[in-house]
């Protein structure tokens, strides 16, 4: 797209958009409670490579918002609205926050074992690393799985 042109601006601004997945136990904080919240803090975490993925995160990237346990699927999409900063719940002062805002729920969630099951999922740290709280989720599985929810990626 041409520079100058209307849509080479949102076209870049897309460009730089990293994508991730964020876990929630429904039991503690659901997406329920983020929608009516709207907007949160996403703290507790407390994995090293969790805290750096969150520590990566830019205002504008977006997360599937994720139900660990029990149900094990994406329900919903989150904007990062404010980034790494001091997460209060932590007194040793190492691990960080960032708030996320709730964006849109999946028209149907998407469940692990779906993932599992598509070859071009394989290489989510989903998939590999599963008791990772926070995980990156590159360009091309971010629109399988948002096609598969039925949303718009």
């Amino acid at each position: 797209m041409a520079a100058g042109h209307p849509g080479a601006e949102l076209a870049e601004a897309e460009a730089d958009v990293a994508y991730w997945l964020i876990k929630s136990e429904p039991g503690a904080w659901s997406w329920e409670d983020q929608v009516k919240a709207r907007t949160t803090g996403w703290t507790g975490v407390r994995n090293y490579q969790a805290s750096n993925n969150m520590k990566a995160m830019r205002v504008g990237d977006r997360c599937f918002f994720y139900h660990s346990v029990e149900a094990k699927c994406i329900v919903g999409i989150v904007e990062v609205v404010r980034e790494s900063h001091p997460d209060p719940t932590d007194k040793s002062g190492r691990f960080g926050m960032v708030e996320v805002e709730a964006l849109k729920p999946l028209a149907s969630p998407v469940t692990l074992a779906e993932i599992k099951a598509d070859e071009r999922l394989q290489h989510l740290a989903l998939v590999r690393q599963s008791r990772l709280s926070v995980l990156p989720v590159d360009a091309a599985a971010w629109k399988i799985i948002c096609k598969r929810g039925g949303v718009a990626p």
